[in-house]
C-alpha cells in the first residue's frame, strides 16, 4: 500500500536477532519477499512482536534507492527487493517511480528526473530497489 510520504508493507514476522542494543526483525511479505528493520529491545517489547506474528513495515519513498539488475552495483544496505516500474510520474525537480514487486505490492521511490532518465526508467523495466534496515520503521495494527 502506498501512502502519500511512504510505503506500508503488511508481512508476519520470520526472524527476531536480539543484539546488545537493537533487535534485527524481520517480516516476510505476502510475496515471499524480506524486510529487514533494526529496532530498539524496548521496541520488540512494546510491540510485543514475536515470529509469526503479523507487522507493518514503513518506509519512506526518499529513502528508496533504484538500480537497474546486474549492475554491479554493491550497498550496505540490508533490503534489496526486485521488480519492474509500473509507473513514472515526473515532478518539477524529482520524478516518483512505482514499482510492482512480486507479490503484488507496490513500492514507490522518488529519485531524481536525471536518474530515471539515465538508468531510461520506463514502464515494465526491471529494477531493483534498495534501503537501509535503519530506514525500516515497524509497527503492528490495534
Amino acid at each position: 500500500m502506498l501512502t502519500s510520504a511512504r510505503n506500508e508493507f503488511s508481512g508476519k514476522v520470520s526472524q527476531i536477532r536480539p543484539g546488545a542494543v537493537n533487535d534485527e526483525i524481520e517480516i516476510t511479505l505476502a510475496g515471499g519477499d524480506r524486510i529487514v528493520a533494526v529496532i530498539t529491545q524496548e521496541s520488540t517489547r512494546s510491540l510485543e512482536l514475536k515470529i509469526g506474528s503479523e507487522a507493518i513495515a514503513l518506509v519512506k519513498a526518499p529513502w528508496v534507492i533504484l538500480s537497474v539488475p546486474n549492475s554491479g552495483v554493491r550497498l550496505s544496505t540490508r533490503n534489496r527487493l526486485e521488480g519492474t516500474v509500473k509507473s513514472v510520474k515526473p515532478g518539477a525537480v524529482n520524478t516518483e517511480v512505482e514499482v510492482a514487486l512480486k507479490g503484488g505490492e507496490t513500492l514507490a521511490a522518488i529519485i531524481t528526473q536525471e536518474s530515471a532518465n539515465s538508468m531510461g526508467l520506463a514502464t515494465g523495466k526491471p529494477v531493483v530497489a534498495f534501503f537501509k534496515a535503519s530506514h525500516v520503521i515497524i509497527g503492528v495494527r490495534a
